[in-house]
């Protein structure tokens, strides 16, 4: 191909390189135009070999059997694509040693770092991943401390609360995750301070701690219709918290709005097309997966750049599951 353009191995090598910025230059056109006629494509598995990379990145999340677990993944795979990169996944669910298996699996692998979507107070794996000296950065969840790549849940669970306020309701359940993980814990932080600023009681029987399952969300739901506590609406920590929620709900004659108003969290795709579209606080799963990749690669590079928590803002996005209260 260079002989062919008339140019350099070299510049055959930086036009060709999709990690490097586009170049539209005559020599870049026609380098591209030879290497099509070629039908060359780019060895990123060799070229990784050569400075001692797969260009490989391990991403472990705790179950792709949750949709926005999935849908980050695949923001994730797709940020890497664009980088030149291959992403992998592995679970964990939600099982300490099962997090440090998937850690061993990967570094098998000799993935060139990490993204670890699966962030847990009493995870053995960061440690092990410390003294492996295998580059990673958390995502989606944080304990404070490294780097992390997440969305601003305390405002995320406000912004939910505060639409259910707004509409008019006070008696609010909420649906919340394990204690173990920060999203869930700083999505009710959320959810506590838009109470407090409205001056709405809090009752402790309508907040439930949950496993993140539509199953535990349903059996949450009847324990509090059958403890007798009423609640005219209800915000789950994600859609399939709220999904589970809604179908309990229905099973019991009660129906989304009109009886209770349900909000979730994710935005999952799924939320839009259910038969009463849920409201639900979306996460910007693209930009997060886009820092993620831009905190991991700087610490495979060793680069200087500007480190610790980026945080993304959430949005709400109002549909039929929500309603004024009469």
């Amino acid at each position: 191909m260079a002989r062919a353009a008339g140019v350099s191995k070299s510049t055959v090598s930086r036009i060709l390189d999709d990690r490097l910025p586009h170049s539209g230059s005559p020599n870049a056109q026609k380098v591209r135009r030879i290497a099509e006629e070629l039908g060359y494509t780019r060895d990123v598995f060799a070229s990784g070999l050569r400075q001692g990379r797969t260009n490989t990145v391990g991403v472990i999340v705790p179950r792709l059997t949750d949709t926005a677990m999935a849908v980050f993944f695949e923001a994730i795979s797709h940020a890497s694509d664009r980088r030149g990169r291959l992403a992998v996944v592995a679970t964990t669910d939600h099982e300490p040693d099962g997090a440090r298996r998937a850690v061993q699996n990967l570094v098998k692998r000799r993935v060139d770092g990490i993204i670890f979507a699966a962030d847990r107070r009493d995870d053995p794996a960061h440690s092990w991943l410390e003294e492996s000296e295998v580059p990673y950065v958390l995502a989606l969840r944080s304990e404070g401390d490294g780097d992390a790549a997440v969305g601003d849940d305390v405002l995320g669970g406000y912004l939910a609360t505060r639409h259910l306020l707004d509409l008019g309701h006070s008696s609010i359940a909420l649906l919340t995750g394990p204690e173990f993980a920060s999203n869930a814990r700083l999505r009710q932080q959320g959810f506590r301070e838009a109470m407090e600023e409205q001056g709405a009681e809090i009752d402790p029987v309508l907040v439930r701690t949950t496993d993140f399952t539509m199953d535990s969300a349903a059996e949450a739901v009847h324990e509090m219709l059958d403890a007798g506590h009423g609640f005219s609406a209800l915000f789950a920590a994600t859609d399939n918290l709220a999904i589970g929620a809604m179908s309990a709900l229905s099973r019991r004659g009660l129906t989304v709005p009109d009886d209770v108003s349900v909000v979730g969290y994710n935005d999952i795709p799924l939320s839009a097309h259910l038969p009463i579209p849920l409201t639900s606080v979306r996460v910007p799963f693209e930009e997060i997966a886009a820092n993620a990749l831009e905190l991991l690669e700087a610490k495979i590079d060793h680069r200087e750049v500007a480190r610790g928590v980026k945080v993304s803002t959430p949005s709400l996005i109002p549909r039929r599951s929500t309603r004024r209260v009469p």
